[in-house]
């Protein structure tokens, strides 16, 4: 019976997004850019609990919050990352994420997502190598693209990047997308990753590109996470919005069809 609710509510929910995504879907194979992908890997989180099977938990401790399993839950067909003010190791705040136990290469990633509300908290949908710790190293990371990184002070978009970090760090220069209420609606953020360039993308419309031709490429894991950060210009936690959540719809990776 929960299964049925979840899945009745994410239609209601998500209804144009369906339509949009049908018309142009068959037997799991899209269209983008003029190439063919095929369905590899997605999370609809309609299941009781978490696939444990398919995710790591991220665990680390950074900036101001560490991050614990016990805040990743999955009900009614969506996964909430759950960020609370309680004290854990020297952090007065608490935040969650996951990581793709596999690793992905080239082919289109997807996720319909919500930002949580009030300030303070860092939300990433996010392409990186993991080195199966509890957080990130980027001594092992080739490049690092960021489909969705927003600051929660930042009620009206997101930020998109691209980051090399092999042979020395360089940060190619991230845009800035407008997307109004995102802690009020879900969006629908992807990016397609091919050997010439890195394409992204917001409810289906292209809102930046960068040339990775020259840089050198890697199978990546999909982080979905939520951190309190001072990223962004960000002076604090706002402790009247908690607890609050980073909730995901669904995760979807796609392959290029040969």
């Amino acid at each position: 019976m929960m299964q049925i609710l979840g899945f009745m509510k994410k239609i209601i929910a998500g209804l144009g997004i369906i339509i949009l995504t049908v018309c142009c879907k068959g037997n799991n194979v899209i269209k983008i850019s003029n190439t063919n992908y095929e369905l590899a890997f997605s999370d609809e989180f309609d299941e009781q609990s978490l696939k444990t099977d398919i995710w790591d938990y991220r665990t680390d401790s950074k900036h101001w919050s560490t991050q614990k399993k016990e805040n990743v839950e999955v009900k009614d067909g969506f996964l909430y990352l759950n960020l609370k003010k309680e004290k854990s190791l020297d952090k007065e705040y608490t935040g969650a994420g996951l990581i793709s136990k596999k690793k992905f290469k080239y082919g289109y990633y997807e996720a319909r997502l919500k930002t949580p509300f009030g300030g303070g908290w860092h939300t990433s949908f996010w392409l990186m190598t993991h080195d199966g710790s509890g957080g990130t190293n980027t001594n092992v990371a080739t490049i690092e693209i960021d489909i969705l990184e927003n600051d929660s002070k930042d009620r009206k978009g997101y930020h998109v990047n691209l980051h090399k970090w092999y042979d020395g760090h360089k940060d190619y220069i991230g845009k800035h997308v407008e997307a109004f209420g995102i802690d009020e609606k879900f969006q629908v953020l992807a990016c397609e990753y091919t050997p010439e360039y890195v394409r992204y993308y917001l409810n289906g419309e292209v809102v930046r590109e960068i040339n990775i031709k020259d840089l050198n490429h890697s199978g990546l894991n999909i982080w979905l996470t939520s951190i309190a950060s001072f990223l962004g210009g960000t002076e604090s936690v706002d402790d009247t919005k908690l607890p609050s959540s980073a909730i995901f719809d669904y995760v979807r990776y796609y392959k290029p069809v040969k």
